[in-house]
């Protein structure tokens, strides 16, 4: 029997895939208008396609075919296809479709960012004192939010996900380890070529070219700059992620170690509206058996009941604790995981 598929579904669906294409335009206009006119560099697959592109300009320099097909974004799209084929052969086919979607998404939106003006975020922070630190933080929270938007959709941007399935085929390592060993490499790699970017220099003087090709010489101050921005941009895209993946299930799980503790969960039950757990705890001090009253309630509730807490009994013993996520009754579905 086929799989019927209600309209609700169809709609969720469109909806999805949308937001992996917004994902993916974050991600690409990040790169494209923020880090690569300051001068920056990052990791992953689009950090060695920049690296890969650089180069190939310096040592073809005004070649069309370099220009017209070596682009940031079909270097991507290349790169993910070797390491598609890869995992295929040594881990199996366990890509997704809509891994695949933001693959080809990421691609596409790279070379239609490419066509807008390079300056277009440029003239907006040339004003500002050390813009292009601000300019980099900005194409990596950018960045951060394609990549988050695209996860919570299902969704992954290839590259180092890749990677880390291969490697975890013969050994088990972290994905935060990969993503770290990989972007380090490439950065570190960026170091030793001499390449030539696109970058606004520093003693800019109003020129009417804002963008310029700057050649960057290996272990050069412009060298280890770009790769400073890089580390920087690999801090702010993982805060990012994080950030925008939990900022809608953030909660504090709160301890309350008092005396009389079921006249303090009866306070939480009816003015703080809010359920309670009774554990079993014994402090090593006076031996004597109690109750540790536990409640988990979203971050703007916190402050409220350490309050009533407070007025219950001031000499209570508090720990505030935070947690990424929380489901059942009263918080998310499961039906959301």
């Amino acid at each position: 029997m086929g799989v019927k598929l209600s309209s609700r579904d169809i709609l969720v669906g469109i909806k999805e895939y949308l937001l992996m294409t917004f994902g993916m335009f974050c991600y690409a206009f990040g790169w494209q208008m923020c880090v690569l006119p300051a001068g920056g560099m990052g990791g992953g697959a689009a950090g060695l396609a920049t690296l890969i592109n650089a180069v190939l300009s310096s040592v073809f320099p005004g070649s069309e075919v370099i220009a017209d097909f070596f682009t940031i974004g079909n270097l991507i799209f290349v790169i993910n296809c070797i390491l598609l084929i890869l995992g295929v052969m040594i881990v199996g086919w366990k890509f997704g479709i809509k891994t695949l979607y933001c693959i080809l998404m990421m691609s596409i939106m790279f070379n239609l960012v490419s066509m807008m003006p390079a300056d277009t975020m440029v003239k907006m922070v040339m004003g500002v004192d050390s813009w292009r630190i601000l300019l980099v933080a900005l194409g990596a929270a950018s960045c951060g939010v394609g990549i988050a938007v695209s996860f919570m959709q299902g969704g992954s941007t290839g590259g180092t996900d890749i990677v880390a399935m291969i490697i975890n085929k013969f050994r088990t390592v972290s994905y935060g380890k990969v993503l770290l060993m990989t972007d380090c490499g490439i950065l570190i790699g960026s170091l030793f070529l001499t390449t030539t970017v696109n970058m606004v220099p520093s003693d800019y003087d109003g020129a009417a070219e804002l963008i310029k090709a700057v050649g960057i010489s290996p272990l050069s101050p412009e060298a280890f700059a770009r790769m400073i921005y890089g580390f920087m941009m690999i801090a702010v895209i993982g805060y990012t992620v994080d950030f925008v993946q939990s900022g809608n299930q953030q909660s504090n799980q709160i301890m309350i170690f008092c005396k009389d503790y079921e006249a303090m969960a009866e306070m939480i039950k009816v003015k703080a509206n809010r359920g309670a757990t009774l554990i079993d705890a014994m402090g090593s001090y006076s031996m004597t058996p109690s109750k540790a009253v536990m409640v988990v309630c979203r971050k703007r509730d916190t402050s409220m009941i350490l309050k009533l807490v407070r007025e219950q009994d001031p000499d209570a013993f508090l720990t505030v604790g935070s947690v990424m996520g929380v489901y059942g009754q009263g918080f998310d579905a499961l039906n959301k995981l």
